[in-house]
């Protein structure tokens, strides 16, 4: 490893490490605006300039290898004059227009103006303009403050992998747009929000609304997927104003998809703030005491085997627990959290987690991917495969939907027939996952919610044992997820108790009568018609399909207006926090719960959220451990059942349209109404 001194302090970096590293390393603070240590580097914005012993002309320090032996000064005279240079010319063009611009206060180029530039221009000409480009309903752009830094080319490219931004022109001609000046279609084109170091691409829902002093900051985890992405929620009063990404590295890194960040303005549309009852075929407001009373009149009127409960794709690990203790207080073992019905949660826990973990697609050197579509289900962690299938030697192989995942992969078919030949070692892949050191299987849900979910589950699980894939340091059996409550529900053994109905059972026993109450948390991806004449109690935050045909409606809180536990796809426990709070008469999940099963007679034993945690984790010890992947145990094996000859179909049909708050908020039905224009040929910028 190369060592070299930097201001007269003596430091050893990594071979193939930058100068600018190893200044950082030694605690030189470099300025920079086209460097990121995520995308390629460029070299072209020459802000991170410093001196080099033996060199005639200071050096542009992201660019260049760190030697053996080299002596760098960051803080000499000529340093000074170099970067004082730079910054006047990116500023011949540059509008001075901070008072309005929506990047004021959190802007590198007015932060480094600041700390780097003079105090006066010597240039007098006539500044240039730049019109500005139409890059969709996300992306706000004001192109003359562009300092072609190149940061979003590359990122759409590298990143993203859907390559829609480019630079046209050369010298003052130069411009950033997208070709033909088409709309922008990838799930993680709001991160160029992020990566621009001016204002040249701002977030579009949220220009001219706040101020970042304004905001109230608050650091909490993701519900839009199963990813359980870092993020931090900016909130002004009781609103959420804006979404960002936070850097976990095991996790997210420091991408978010489009979905989570622009969701924000759901969370304010269309939400139930108040309880209410149905009362001849119509809903009309109620009181708490209200709504409780009619809940409790039916279900003393009813028997425990005529109950069911259903959790949603946005419950939170304590809500699900104070529904799960209810349900069994009550009687009844007519419960589940699968509500797209997978196959799921009997097999142990390693058969329901993506073992490897996220960062471990980063060990890969082959991917088979069964009835899944990454892209639409977990965009950051489709950008994390193409980021390792980037570096080669990593073939993907595709049984299911054959879709553009951003890197190339090998379609092998679309059911279960290709899968039965590489099971049986008579498929041209399956030799290609034998001779990996660490192959990796991603099944997705679309695979696993079908009547021979369990059949293909096994077969899957066969498949990754018999081609080297389970080892004492690596597991390459992995299930996407694409519900953020899934994986949570499952750790608390939500699944049905002995002689129980699963959701499948409990919509047909709705239909036949058998079921008269079914309590819906959250629940509103089934199919409400099948619920027959049965009492329907809908605890959740938008007026979607459960409140539709809801008898009884009990409103509750979004993600970001509760702390509460959430278990990613991984198995990791994350602990989310309150940003805002709910609105008018919405109260906590497990606080509703809680208040429910006092007026029933059930009186559940915890009064406050700590106590609450602290049962959850003495059931389920894996809640003890924050922030960690956990070891899930053994693959288990056992005989593979039939499986019917039905191709595979993806969970994920409208990547913006998932959950109750993605279908209320107005950006996300602007992204669903481009999407579909995009796939019917046209532009995106029409109109």
């Amino acid at each position: 490893m190369p060592k070299l001194t930097v201001d007269g302090i003596e430091v050893e970096v990594e071979q193939g490490a930058t100068v600018l590293q190893a200044c950082e390393e030694a605690g030189a603070e470099i300025p920079r605006f086209c460097y990121h240590e995520r995308l390629s580097i460029s070299g072209n914005c020459r802000m991170c300039l410093v001196e080099m012993e033996k060199s005639p002309k200071p050096i542009a320090s992201c660019a260049l290898p760190a030697g053996e032996g080299m002596v760098i000064h960051t803080k000499t005279e000529s340093v000074k004059r170099a970067r004082e240079g730079v910054m006047e010319f990116l500023l011949i063009n540059h509008p001075l227009d901070c008072p309005i611009c929506d990047q004021g206060g959190e802007c590198d180029l007015q932060d480094q103006a600041m700390a780097y530039g003079v105090d006066s221009s010597r240039f007098e000409l006539n500044k240039r303009a730049v019109e500005d480009k139409e890059m969709g309903p996300l992306v706000k752009t004001i192109m003359t403050r562009c300092i072609h830094c190149t940061r979003c080319v590359r990122f759409v490219t590298e990143v993203a992998g859907v390559p829609e931004i480019g630079a046209i022109g050369r010298g003052e001609d130069m411009e950033i747009t997208t070709y033909l000046e088409n709309a922008l279609t990838s799930e993680l084109q709001g991160n160029v929000i992020d990566l621009c170091p001016v204002g040249a691409l701002t977030s579009k829902p949220y220009a001219f609304t706040a101020r970042p002093w304004e905001l109230r900051k608050t650091e909490t985890i993701d519900a839009m997927d199963a990813l359980g992405s870092n993020i931090r929620v900016d909130a002004r009063g009781g609103e959420v104003m804006r979404v960002m990404p936070r850097n976990n590295d095991e996790v997210n890194e420091e991408w978010i998809s489009d979905k989570t960040r622009f969701i924000w303005d759901g969370l304010r549309s269309q939400r139930l703030d108040q309880p209410y009852v149905r009362e001849n075929g119509k809903l009309r407001p109620a009181s708490w005491a209200e709504a409780f009373a009619k809940i409790t009149e039916k279900i003393k009127a009813s028997a425990p085997e005529k109950m069911a409960a259903i959790a949603g794709d946005l419950a939170c690990a304590e809500s699900m627990k104070a529904l799960k203790d209810l349900m069994a207080a009550l009687g009844s073992p007519n419960i589940d959290c699968r509500q797209d019905g997978a196959k799921l949660g009997t097999k142990g826990r390693a058969a329901y987690l993506f073992n490897s973990g996220i960062a471990g697609i980063e060990d890969a050197d082959a991917i088979l991917i069964v009835g899944s579509n990454p892209r639409l289900e977990a965009p950051v962690l489709n950008a994390r495969i193409r980021k390792r299938w980037l570096e080669g030697g990593m073939p993907v192989g595709v049984i299911g939907e054959n879709a553009d995942l951003t890197y190339d992969t090998e379609y092998l078919g679309a059911g279960t027939q290709t899968l039965k030949e590489i099971a049986e070692g008579t498929h041209p892949f399956a030799r290609v996952l034998q001779v990996a050191e660490r192959p990796m299987l991603i099944l997705g849900q679309g695979a696993l919610a079908r009547e021979d979910g369990e059949a293909v589950l096994d077969t899957c699980i066969k498949i990754i044992r018999e081609t080297g894939g389970v080892s004492a340091d690596w597991n390459g059996f992995n299930v996407l997820h694409t519900a953020a409550s899934r994986v949570g529900g499952l750790d608390l053994g939500l699944l049905p108790g002995e002689d129980g109905r699963d959701v499948p059972g409990i919509l047909d026993g709705a239909e036949k009568g058998e079921i008269d109450i079914v309590y819906l948390l959250g629940a509103d991806e089934i199919d409400t018609q099948r619920l027959g004449k049965a009492f329907v109690i809908y605890q959740g935050t938008h007026g979607d399909r459960g409140a539709h045909r809801a008898d009884v409606i009990l409103p509750g809180a979004a993600y970001t207006e509760k702390g509460a536990y959430w278990v990613n796809t991984e198995g990791r426990v994350q602990l989310g926090e309150r940003a805002a709070f709910p609105p008018g008469d919405a109260r906590e999940d497990w606080a509703i719960l809680r208040a429910l099963s006092d007026v029933l007679g059930h009186k559940l034993p915890y009064d406050s959220v700590a106590q609450l945690q602290a049962a959850l984790v003495e059931e389920v010890p894996s809640f003890g451990m924050r922030d960690v992947k956990p070891e899930a145990g053994d693959l288990p094996e056992g005989a593979v059942g039939q499986m019917t000859d039905a191709p595979f179909q993806n969970a994920v049909r409208d990547f913006y349209f998932t959950n109750p708050i993605a279908r209320a908020s107005k950006v996300m039905a602007e992204c669903a109404a481009l999407a579909a224009a995009h796939e019917e040929g046209a532009t995106g910028t029409n109109g």
